[in-house]
């Protein structure tokens, strides 16, 4: 190859490669860095998707929600609550604390400043292994054996705290072995006390879920829907 071929060659390789070299200025042109709008146009969709967002699941999603609700399920979507004489009394869904022996009582709560607090729901936080646990748990077994006036096995409910501070539910046994105070307090028979408890024995759900258990509330109402009587503890609910 000639000189001249060389040169000519070197030349034109040159020129190809100034060619396809993309200068910061060319870089800015094309993706319009410095055009009037720019930021308009790249923050226009986004905004109008945040809006149209917002409004479809921060507005429209929980309308149709409690809507649909309150219609198929009015009860629940009020929040389960219980009324007596026309007064608000409670929920289904929260435990209350009764200490009267005319009343089934729920179990312990760990909530402060008072139990069942349900603005500040929480659970013990003891492990199995801890001391603080086991006095505790030894304390209110004595407490109910003296309290039901029995020597039997105390179910577990009814002296150990749920996670959360508020369950409404004892387990049957729990119920049933409170029944015969609760018949002394109030003069009536056991048998019927106990047909007021087995009546509102609630199954597993879906006959699959949780175990069977009865509402502490809601047995205390029937229980003075039957037999009412001047409580000579803390009001019930």
């Amino acid at each position: 190859m000639s000189p001249t071929t060389t040169t000519a060659a070197a030349s034109t390789s040159t020129t190809n490669a100034g060619a396809d070299a993309v200068t910061p200025e060319l870089a800015s042109a094309a993706i319009g860095e410095g055009e009037p709008g720019h930021l308009g146009v790249l923050l226009r969709p986004a905004l109008v998707l945040l809006a149209a967002l917002t409004v479809l699941t921060g507005v429209l999603y929980p309308l149709v929600i409690t809507a649909l609700a309150q219609l198929t399920f009015p009860a629940q979507a009020a929040g389960s609550l219980v009324e007596r004489d026309r007064q608000l009394v409670g929920s289904t869904l929260l435990g209350q604390a009764f200490t009267d022996d005319a009343y089934l009582w729920g179990r312990p709560s760990a909530t402060s400043p008072v139990g069942y607090a349900a603005q500040a729901s929480t659970g013990p936080n003891l492990g199995p292994s801890n001391p603080a646990l086991h006095a505790a748990v030894a304390e209110r077994v004595a407490a109910v054996r003296v309290a039901e006036a029995t020597s039997a096995p105390v179910p577990a409910d009814l002296v150990t705290s749920s996670g959360s501070g508020l369950d409404p539910h004892v387990s049957p046994a729990a119920a049933r072995l409170q029944v015969d105070r609760i018949a002394r307090a109030r003069g009536v028979e056991v048998g019927l006390v106990r047909a007021v408890v087995d009546a509102h024995v609630e199954g597993r759900t879906l006959g699959l879920l949780g175990a069977p258990r009865v509402n502490v509330v809601v047995v205390n109402l029937e229980l003075d829907r039957r037999w009412p009587r001047r409580a000579t503890g803390p009001a019930p609910p």
